[in-house]
């Protein structure tokens, strides 16, 4: 995933629910070419926040076996926007799970104001579609390490959340296959 759009997880109970935060920084891409003079947040990319923060609570149910992808938009509301500053917050709850999908509801708060409300469907991909992982593991290992998802992550009943032990295998193997290049070792000085 090469643009996140959540920057770390403050609350994750599996299979529940969610809570992520994301700071509106005027050093982001998107406002140099996104309405020019008037700096705010495009609401794609709030959604797309809130997409990552779903849909990673969706795939860990599943210990991410399933490959989850948006699927539908049911509804998108925003009632202001959200400008550099500002700290979203977004708060994901699974509504329904079947075999082939979920539904979710997320908002977004700035402070205590609810900024906006979407309702998103998930697909899980079959073999209809290329087998494999959506990201290469190791890329995937850090990017929800760098959320703090596992830091936050429980089950309903308070328990610890683990990475998958596929996930903790690719890691171990990156790891073991990193063998940095020893310095030249110079005798004699200059």
């Amino acid at each position: 995933m090469r643009w996140f759009w959540i920057d770390r997880f403050e609350q994750f109970v599996r299979g529940t629910r969610a809570v992520t935060i994301k700071a509106v920084a005027m050093a982001e891409e998107q406002f140099d070419d996104y309405s020019p003079g008037y700096p705010v947040m495009p609401t794609s990319l709030v959604i797309e926040g809130m997409a990552q923060t779903a849909g990673l609570l969706i795939g860990e149910m599943s210990g991410f076996e399933h490959r989850v992808v948006l699927a539908k938009i049911g509804k998108a509301v925003f009632h202001f926007p959200a400008v550099p500053g500002d700290m979203l917050r977004y708060t994901a709850t699974i509504l329904d799970v079947k075999t082939d999908g979920a539904m979710a509801t997320i908002t977004s708060h700035i402070g205590d104001r609810l900024h906006g409300e979407v309702e998103m469907m998930f697909a899980f991909l079959d073999d209809r579609f290329p087998p494999g992982p959506l990201f290469e593991p190791v890329d995937f290992v850090a990017m929800v390490r760098a959320f703090g998802m596992y830091d936050v992550g429980v089950t309903p009943d308070g328990k610890p959340i683990e990475l998958p032990a596929f996930y903790v295998q690719a890691q171990r193997d990156a790891e073991g296959s990193y063998s940095p290049t020893p310095s030249p070792v110079v005798a004699g000085g200059n």
